[in-house]
């Protein structure tokens, strides 16, 4: 466990920011959270994130006194500025440039940048998000290429040592239900079911194996494909 200075989780209360704030929460003496509303269509993981973090305060005694302040930053502004089918009613396809239109050019790097500033003021040094290159959309902004660029980006503009930690990195998502068991076995699995949110239209009327969803759009088919790959695995858990 890091005792110094602790961490800032981009917690959106998704399946992957869960599986990253229990693995900081395993790692650091001290964690606190942030969240982004971007104007995002599925509004609903805002409501998402509060119900996943009492979860785990009342499952994890062991994490309660670990996990400090919640905090919400409006950039609604950029969102608009993005203006892509995650902000605004429409299909789920590629673009022209063969990217999907989920995409939020530079989303994470806003959302990285707009931590740094926070973490600065609260004195956390480390900052953990849930990109991955292994099972992902197609997002640039996800490559561990980019992110070493602006962890050295910020702390040079900044003066300070940041260290952005991305613990989903090289895992597939069934990796990722694998390693939620690991941190915290059949208890954070079920809390991710249950209680996370990750469909991009924002439904939760549907109830299927994995959690709730439209079942239909990107965000629901890689958490299926994920949950299906995991349990014909025989549902393992890996270990942090």
């Amino acid at each position: 466990m890091t005792e110094a200075s602790g961490a800032l989780v981009l917690f959106s209360g998704g399946q992957d920011s869960t599986a990253c704030l229990a693995w900081a929460l395993d790692r650091h003496a001290r964690v606190e959270t942030v969240g982004f509303d971007y104007g995002q269509r599925h509004g609903v993981e805002m409501q998402a994130r509060q119900v996943v973090r009492a979860a785990i305060t009342a499952r994890f005694p062991q994490w309660a006194d670990r996990l400090g302040e919640d905090h919400v930053i409006d950039i609604r502004g950029f969102g608009a500025v993005a203006d892509t089918a995650l902000t605004s009613e429409r299909a789920f396809e590629l673009s022209e440039k063969g990217l999907p239109n989920t995409y939020v050019p530079g989303r994470n790097l806003v959302f990285l940048t707009y931590a740094a500033a926070l973490a600065d003021r609260r004195g956390l040094a480390a900052l953990v998000g849930g990109m991955c290159e292994t099972d992902f959309s197609g997002y640039p902004d996800c490559r561990r290429e980019a992110i070493d660029a602006l962890e050295a980006a910020l702390n040079l503009g900044m003066a300070q040592t940041f260290t952005i930690e991305t613990p989903l990195m090289r895992l597939t998502k069934a990796d990722t239900w694998a390693l939620a068991k690991g941190l915290g076995g059949e208890a954070l699995v079920a809390i991710t079911v249950e209680d996370s949110h990750t469909c991009y239209r924002g439904e939760r009327d549907a109830r299927h194996p994995w959690g709730y969803g439209c079942g239909i759009c990107p965000a629901c088919e890689l958490r299926a494909r994920g949950w299906e790959g995991w349990v014909a695995q025989g549902r393992p858990a890996l270990r942090p």
